[in-house]
């Protein structure tokens, strides 16, 4: 029997859940491709990101968030994606900001509910597609964007996490009626 998995509106009583999902979904996926001093000094953070997650729902965020559950565990999931920036500045495509799965619920289905929604909002929102960065040598996460039928486009940028560049590359899928074609 498999229990069922509901995607939903993010809210503010999520933020603590949201947070550990992230933090234990950074600590899990990226171990051997990120500095292990900067993913164990997550923890010492989670109180912050709690707090600047609620000041950014009580501000209104320009994000849509959406959480995975388990009527018997609660969060299992978080995403949120909304207007992609350049130089700053938001245009009228997408961007898929985030997507965690708690560790223990990776192959439960979680992360395919929490794709298929943002798809399906950010195409009713207009988005013509969705960009995503993703670690260059994540392979497990590459897999999964490209089976959700993204695709990587060519820009490659690194980030500096604990006096190392972690390379990235973004992915592309395009929405709506011209993803069909």
């Amino acid at each position: 029997m498999t229990t069922r998995i509901h995607v939903r509106d993010m809210t503010v009583d999520d933020c603590e859940a949201v947070t550990r999902v992230r933090v234990r979904g950074w600590q899990a996926a990226y171990a051997g491709l990120v500095p292990q001093s900067y993913l164990d000094g997550m923890d010492l953070t989670v109180a912050e990101d709690v707090e600047r997650r609620r000041a950014s729902f009580a501000r209104g965020t320009t994000l849509v968030n959406v959480v995975a559950e388990r009527p018997d565990l609660g969060v299992i999931g978080w995403g949120c994606y909304g207007a992609r920036r350049e130089n700053g500045r938001p245009i009228a495509r997408g961007e898929l900001y985030a997507l965690y799965v708690a560790p223990e619920q990776i192959g439960t289905g979680a992360g395919h509910a929490l794709m298929a929604e943002i798809v399906t909002r950010a195409t009713a929102d207009g988005f013509p597609d969705l960009a995503l960065w993703v670690l260059k040598e994540n392979a497990p996460a590459r897999r999964f964007y490209e089976r959700a039928g993204f695709g990587p486009d060519g820009a490659e940028e690194s980030f500096e996490a604990d006096g190392a560049l972690v390379p990235e590359v973004r992915y592309l899928r395009t929405l709506g009626a011209s993803a069909a074609a």
